[in-house]
């Protein structure tokens, strides 16, 4: 389980990365793709979360073994979300507005 836990996060972050770069096509932006870019963010974040929460202190990895509280482990979320709000309003604020100016 723990393995897949792995691949997964690294297959949905590829994903989130790929879609991402592919939602800015011929200055516009592709909202489905854009969505899509958000969602397996968020998604790649749950995982990371249920890795935490499986395997901090266990010893398997010294990345999830620094989230041995509760308060680090829903930081992890916190931070997806926070990210993810983030590069919403960079988009919004600056990508967008400068791609109706070409």
């Amino acid at each position: 389980m723990f393995y897949v836990l792995i691949i997964a996060t690294i297959t949905f972050f590829i994903a989130h990365v790929i879609l991402l770069l592919t939602a800015f096509r011929q200055s516009k932006l592709a909202r489905i793709r854009y969505f899509y870019s958000h969602l397996t963010l968020w998604i790649t974040g749950i995982f990371v979360f249920s890795l935490a929460l499986l395997y901090s202190g266990s010893g398997r990895s010294s990345f999830l073994d620094y989230f041995d509280s509760t308060s680090k482990k829903a930081m992890i979320l916190v931070f997806t979300l926070s990210l993810s709000l983030v590069a919403h309003c960079i988009v919004t604020l600056a990508v967008v507005p400068l791609l109706r100016n070409k």
